[in-house]
């Protein structure tokens, strides 16, 4: 995006906090990614980053197929579904798609996290300081941050 654009948007859109109207959302209830298998992901989410798995049920939309949920904290949820029989092939990052998922935990536990990945041999990049980028069991791309929720990098983003 040139630099004339992103003043273009921010002048029309970006309002300073005072004047934000406030969001008609609620928050984020879940985001749902595609599991290769269940119960290597729920391993992966409940062992390794620690993330409860509060409920399993049928996926209404395709026979066989399970929706999983487990708690990320703060009211939120990461879900997945799993399409047994269906060849979707491994994950691709596609303009239009998921780049990655950011969860927010707090410092100590993102050490300790840290420490799991490694333990683990779980490749991961970091960034800032704050930030450990890797990959999960099917291949989506995921970020722990142990900035505060709304900041990034000590900027203020919410």
């Amino acid at each position: 995006m040139s630099d004339e654009t992103r003043a273009r948007l921010r002048a029309t859109y970006l309002k300073p906090e005072g004047e934000r109207p406030a969001s008609s959302a609620r928050g984020l209830h879940h985001t749902a990614l595609v599991s290769g298998d269940v119960e290597r992901t729920t391993r992966f989410y409940s062992e390794l980053l620690e993330f409860p798995l509060t409920e399993m049920i049928d996926n209404r939309d395709y026979p066989g197929s399970t929706h999983f949920f487990f708690d990320i904290g703060n009211g939120n949820l990461l879900a997945f579904f799993d399409f047994p029989g269906l060849d979707l092939g491994p994950y691709a990052e596609v303009l239009g798609g998921l780049h990655h998922v950011a969860i927010s935990v707090e410092p100590a536990r993102w050490a300790l996290l840290r420490d799991k990945l490694d333990a683990a041999a779980v490749a991961y990049e970091r960034h800032s300081g704050t930030s450990l980028y890797f990959a999960g069991p099917d291949g989506e791309r995921l970020e722990l941050i142990c900035d505060p929720l709304g900041e990034m990098y000590g900027e203020k983003v919410l």
